[in-house]
């Protein structure tokens, strides 16, 4: 034990005597394996017939870790650990509580899935030239971010996911993934900015970098500094969850790479953003939550809105899926504002986690789709796209599927997160997100139908050959088939099922709710309560 610390503060002698335990490394795994795993990948870059199933080894232990760590922090509550036997506050901790064990698991869901389907999509130069060890990277840092205790490492977290995914970006070599990492990068530059000024400004107001110690410490700051860190929190995360009017990043970056590099992107990085604004607004700063309300319900409103309209006047088939992904964004920065931390009221919260859950899953599947319809068109263009139906009816029915998902409609997963959000509108009377929420399902319903009818429903080209049947395409085939569509089948499949039988989700999001608004249990578990905690 580190010397100099005040007794107030010494955890239970348990904490500080006894080994940790080996069940407990179920909360460390999500993140050391996939490091552990793309270090041994690197070192074997050359043998590239190892690399797929390392990988695949890796993301399975994973898969199996994940569902042990949601059961156990469903069972006893969030669990803790703090390393090399430091005192929290202070050391670097990890805490799983059940929002970010969900998320975990669901974004270890998506990379497995993404993985196979890159097995038909990969060359073998960038194979060569890292793509599964920066996968794993990629997902090492998302894990990171949703588990980690401590703000900075928060940060730290960030930039793994950036490191990782500029390689992914740029993997092919292309002009256009380049014009898009700069794009990318450029406007995440700027966010991690500002998220570093505002980490300097929360620990010179109160000593600690340890979230639960920033909870218990946030009530005595005094108001103006207190508002002023807090926006620039918004800010930061705002722009990595690619909100509006700092979204037109992701429409402009997201469709460039490989398209199983787009649906991961889309699946993962932007709910980190909105994670850690439901960890910062929530647990660390709630005091805050009446000025900042209204913000975050214009950003939501503004963003819910207008997002489906840029889907609908673009042409480029991912660039529109981008702008649908943003609308979700949207939707889930509304169940933030329409959760009530003081008044105890976390039926929007609920919603936000349900909605994010969703679209992790439901936009990875359109990306990898989209670019089964690309590879099938040999065009990126919806207007040269057309007659897929005719010759692949099964694509067809997988993106038809998706995209009634993604509008919220019923029996479909995306309407119940839809439905909770509506019931938390209706129960915090605010009407006007309400209806935002329902014309973002009207104008996402319209985006993705013209879509569909444009691509798979016309015979042909747009213009006055559209009647004739496009006789340009590519008729998927071996590895497009096996490591493309039934992937994708599978991943749909899981979408459909948990439409049609949403109980464990809403069970799973209700508490991860709860937990989020009382962060009790979750201050707790780091070993600091509030006769104890604070640093010296």
């Amino acid at each position: 034990m580190a010397s100099g610390v005040d007794h107030a503060i010494q955890p239970p002698p348990a904490m500080i005597e006894q080994a940790t335990a080996v069940a407990d490394w179920v909360l460390v795994w999500p993140v050391a394996l996939p490091l552990i795993g793309a270090a041994a990948l690197l070192m074997f870059r050359r043998q590239t017939a190892f690399q797929a199933p390392l990988a695949f080894m890796v993301l399975f232990a994973l898969l199996v870790n994940a569902w042990i760590l949601v059961d156990r922090v469903a069972s006893d509550g969030p669990i803790a650990m703090t390393m090399g036997k430091w005192v929290p506050p202070f050391g670097i901790s990890f805490t799983a509580d059940l929002l970010s064990a969900l998320l975990s698991g669901v974004a270890i869901l998506v990379s497995i899935i993404v993985l196979a389907y890159a097995q038909g999509e990969v060359e073998p130069r960038d194979t060569r030239y890292g793509y599964h060890p920066l996968l794993l990277l990629l997902l090492a840092g998302v894990n990171g971010a949703f588990l980690t205790a401590d703000i900075f490492n928060l940060y730290v977290w960030f930039e793994v996911m950036l490191i990782a995914s500029f390689g992914l970006f740029i993997l092919g070599g292309r002009k256009t993934q380049l014009d898009g990492a700069v794009k990318y990068g450029f406007i995440n530059f700027l966010a991690t900015t500002f998220f570093l000024i505002g980490i300097a400004y929360i620990y010179g107001l109160t000593g600690t970098l340890n979230m639960a110690d920033i909870a218990l410490r946030a009530g005595e700051i005094e108001f103006g500094p207190r508002i002023t860190v807090t926006i620039i929190f918004v800010i930061a995360f705002a722009i990595k969850a690619a909100a509006f009017p700092l979204n037109s990043w992701l429409a402009a970056s997201y469709h460039t790479p490989n398209a199983s590099v787009s649906a991961l992107f889309a699946g993962l990085l932007t709910k980190v953003g909105v994670y850690a604004l439901i960890r910062i607004l929530y647990v660390l700063l709630p005091a805050t939550w009446s000025q900042t309300e209204t913000l975050i319900a214009v950003i939501a409103g503004v963003t819910l809105v207008v997002a489906p309209l840029g889907a609908i006047a673009e042409t480029n088939l991912r660039r529109a899926l981008g702008f649908i992904l943003v609308g979700g964004i949207g939707a889930m920065l509304a169940g933030l504002a329409l959760s009530d931390p003081i008044l105890n009221l976390p039926r929007g919260i609920f919603g936000a986690t349900f909605y994010a859950i969703h679209s992790m899953l439901t936009m990875t599947a359109l990306y990898l789709v989209a670019g089964l319809v690309e590879r099938n068109t040999g065009e990126l263009d919806t207007r040269r796209m057309g007659g897929i139906y005719e010759t692949n009816s099964w694509l067809s029915i997988l993106f038809l599927v998706l995209i009634l998902a993604i509008s919220g409609l019923p029996p479909f997963l995306g309407f119940w997160p839809k439905l909770v959000l509506i019931q938390a509108g209706v129960e915090s009377t605010q009407y006007w997100l309400v209806a935002a929420l329902l014309i973002n399902a009207f104008l996402t319903t319209i985006a993705g139908s013209r879509l569909w009818a444009h691509i798979f429903w016309r015979s042909g080209h747009e213009g006055t050959g559209s009647e004739t049947l496009n006789d340009r395409l590519h008729p998927l085939a071996g590895k497009a088939v096996s490591w493309g569509l039934v992937p994708v089948t599978v991943l749909t499949a899981i979408i459909f099922a948990l439409g049609l039988y949403p109980a464990p989700l809403f069970d799973l999001g209700q508490g991860a709710a709860v937990d989020i608004i009382t962060p009790d249990r979750y201050i707790d578990a780091v070993g600091l309560s509030p006769a104890e905690g604070g640093a010296p």
